[in-house]
C-alpha cells in the first residue's frame, strides 16, 4: 500500500457473458485491469515502486457425473454434486477456497483431485494474464 502512495485504484468487475465461472472470471480478469494499471503509473513515473506482490487467479471445479470437473460450463454448474472456486496467488499459495456439496458430500480424495484441477488451471491462468500484460 506504501508504493501507491495516496492513490486508490478501484476495479469494477461486470462479467457480460460467462457460464459458471463468472466470480472467477472476474477476480482473473481484475488482475490483469489491476496489473495494466500500475504498469502505466509505474511507466509514467508517478509511482516508483511496483505495488504487485503477486499475481491472483480463480477458477471453479466441481464434481458432475462422479467426475471432477475444470471450468464447469451451465449445464455442469447447475448439476454439480459439488462445486467449489478456488482463488489462489501465482505463486500458489491459498487465498480463498469455498467448497460445497450440493447433493452430497464429497470425500477428501475428490476435494483433493478438485485441488489439484484448481491447480492446473490457475497455473494456465497465471501464464495467459503474463502474456496479456506483458510481464
Amino acid at each position: 500500500m506504501k508504493a501507491l502512495g495516496e492513490r486508490q485504484i478501484t476495479v469494477d468487475c461486470d462479467v457480460l457473458q460467462a457460464d459458471g465461472g463468472t466470480r472467477t472470471a472476474s477476480i482473473t480478469g481484475a488482475w490483469v485491469a489491476l496489473r495494466l494499471a500500475t504498469k502505466y503509473l509505474l511507466d509514467e513515473g508517478v509511482i516508483a515502486t511496483d505495488p504487485i506482490l503477486d499475481q491472483v487467479a480463480a477458477v471453479s471445479c466441481g464434481i458432475f457425473n462422479g467426475v471432477p470437473v475444470l471450468d464447469l460450463d451451465y449445464e455442469e454448474d447447475s448439476n454439480a454434486e459439488a462445486d467449489s472456486n478456488f482463488v489462489l496467488t501465482g505463486s500458489g499459495a491459498i487465498v480463498e477456497v469455498q467448497a460445497t456439496g450440493e447433493k452430497r458430500g464429497f470425500s477428501q480424495a475428490e476435494f483433493d483431485a478438485l485441488f489439484g484441477l484448481a491447480r492446473k488451471g490457475i497455473g494456465e491462468l497465471v501464464a495467459m494474464q503474463k502474456a496479456a500484460t506483458g510481464t
